[in-house]
């Protein structure tokens, strides 16, 4: 199978080594400096306390009858308009775009052509040291990658699709509603990075107690709106936002701000990316007002 990972941030790039590692023939369409970097380095990565350089073509154009059987496109949101605009001159069927949105998706089959969008969200974190990608997959029972059909039924490329995360070793989700399962994630991530930008020291934002009992009482008002719009929360155990008392949520998050798990995959992406969860800020509350007008 061939596959292309539009973009070599951070996911892409584990995505990358996670596919070749898998066997499958995977190309990473880079630019700049890091197109620079790979081009004279590889793709290394740790992997089991050693580096590792991952069996990838590094390729710096995508040409029109350069055909994948999968465009993986982990990008930021406000660079996905240009990613489908160059994209829509390629034949590749399928794009997977692993990307923070509340857009409609039909907004990007429209620059891209209908069809080819399979809407999705990576399981993972992590940053480069140096050269070096230091990233992991997020552990199952937390958040695998997951994805659907925009429609949200059950097709022959999206059984495809899980089987080769599946052979790759990804943990992974089909998900009935992709769009309501974005709405589910921004009302969780848009607490946890305001709460890094308000904390007086973001990296030990956990111990600040007024900061975590903030940002408990701002996920348990997000959720209980997108319960009474009528919205499904997915996956179920985001329910638990709505009923565990302030307290122990408090609590419960200081700890996971202060662990491992909530430097790689809360702090490091927080960090890296303010103006994109500051947008986001924007977005989702705008679309939860919008929606409750819609009601009234």
């Amino acid at each position: 199978m061939r596959l292309l990972i539009y973009g070599a941030g951070v996911i892409g790039c584990l995505y990358a080594a996670l596919f070749s590692e898998a066997g499958y023939d995977t190309y990473v369409y880079a630019r700049g400096k890091r197109l620079e970097s790979l081009t004279k380095n590889g793709l290394l990565y740790r992997k089991d306390k050693k580096i590792r350089k991952a069996t990838v073509k590094i390729i710096d154009k995508v040409e029109a009858n350069d055909i994948y059987d999968f465009i993986f496109l982990p990008v930021r949101e406000h660079q996905v308009h240009d990613a489908l605009k160059e994209l829509s001159y390629n034949g590749s069927p399928n794009i997977v775009t692993m990307v923070n949105t509340l857009e409609p998706y039909c907004g990007w089959e429209n620059i891209c052509g209908k069809g080819r969008i399979i809407p999705a969200f990576p399981g993972a974190g992590g940053s480069f040291d140096g050269n070096v990608l230091c990233a992991a997959l997020t552990p199952r029972m937390i958040q695998p990658t997951v994805f659907s059909e925009i429609d949200g039924e059950m097709t022959e490329r999206i059984s495809v699709l899980a089987g080769l995360f599946k052979h790759a070793k990804i943990p992974y989700q089909i998900v009935r509603d992709m769009h309501a399962w974005q709405l589910c994630h921004l009302a969780m991530v848009v607490p946890i990075a305001d709460a890094y930008y308000k904390a007086d020291e973001p990296e030990k934002a956990g111990r600040e107690r007024k900061v975590m009992i903030s940002t408990a009482k701002r996920l348990r008002h997000n959720f209980s709106l997108l319960h009474e719009l009528g919205i499904p929360l997915s996956p179920s155990k985001m329910n638990v936002f709505r009923f565990l008392p302030i307290s122990i949520l408090s609590t419960g998050l200081g700890v996971v701000f202060q662990s491992k798990f909530g430097n790689m995959f809360m702090y490091q992406h927080s960090m890296k990316a303010p103006d994109e969860m500051r947008q986001l800020h924007i977005y989702f509350y705008r679309y939860i007002k919008q929606a409750g007008n819609r009601l009234r």
